[in-house]
């Protein structure tokens, strides 16, 4: 099928460097991007239900920087102050030096890995007499929690913030072939706002297996999914789609 309109579910680039204009150009495509799911972070209320103290902590874990604007945010409404000789643990070293944003990060103790979980855990290891604080969202995994449990290490997770959805007229849709969804969550806005969404001859793609699973147990067909062994990223998937598609 030809593509002219792609819709995709994600803020626009604040570059004009990103590869989806090249895409859009190349191609001579419309690529549009509409944010179907957006971050609020929880009440100060709604944190203390969990009934997690934050000062008998000594290290705090971050894995985006979502839970790092969350965290400080919170803390500061809970009038909670966070000692100099707290440690941070972050996925990445992008991560950690988001943490800029809120404390003079020379004079912090800061780790971080290379992206995936399993780069922090020999660190974790060697800090194992530290008591670990992860804040999260109200969706993840316990791929953390595990690596803790199978070495015995203190640690405590809570809530800071969650994912919903944002409010758009089932109408929007209509004018693109094809829409790219990011994250199981793009698809429940999807089904939210558009309740009786026929997918048609429209187009779905996405990034990433736990989307790809999302798609297909929500009835839908997902036609370009991403990352492959020649496209490893979303616009070089598009990329391989068009050119075969489109010429």
């Amino acid at each position: 099928m030809k593509v002219s309109k792609i819709l995709v579910s994600q803020p626009k680039p604040a570059t004009e460097k990103s590869p989806y204009f090249d895409l859009a150009g190349k191609h001579n495509v419309q690529i549009d991007f509409r944010s179907f799911i957006k971050v609020e972070g929880l009440t100060a209320k709604e944190f203390r239900q969990q009934k997690v103290s934050i000062p008998g902590h000594t290290a705090i874990v971050f894995l985006s920087r979502h839970a790092i604007d969350h965290f400080f945010t919170l803390c500061k409404e809970l009038r909670v102050v966070i000692p100099d000789d707290m440690k941070y643990f972050c996925l990445s070293e992008t991560i950690s030096l988001y943490i800029q944003k809120y404390v003079q990060y020379r004079k912090r103790k800061v780790f971080f890995g290379n992206g995936h979980i399993t780069d922090l855990e020999p660190l974790f290891v060697k800090h194992k007499t530290e008591k670990f604080f992860v804040p999260m969202s109200n969706v993840h995994n316990n791929d953390l929690c595990k690596i803790f449990n199978s070495h015995g290490i203190f640690h405590s997770e809570a809530e800071m913030y969650r994912t919903v959805s944002n409010d758009f007229e089932p109408d929007f849709i209509k004018p693109y072939d094809m829409l790219v969804f990011f994250s199981p969550h793009g698809i429940e806005s999807l089904k939210k706002n558009v309740p009786d969404f026929v997918q048609g001859d429209k187009l779905i793609a996405c990034f990433g297996k736990v989307t790809a699973d999302a798609i297909r147990e929500s009835g839908l067909r997902l036609d370009i999914e991403a990352p492959t062994a020649t496209a490893t990223s979303m616009p070089a998937a598009l990329d391989e789609y068009l050119s075969k598609n489109n010429n």
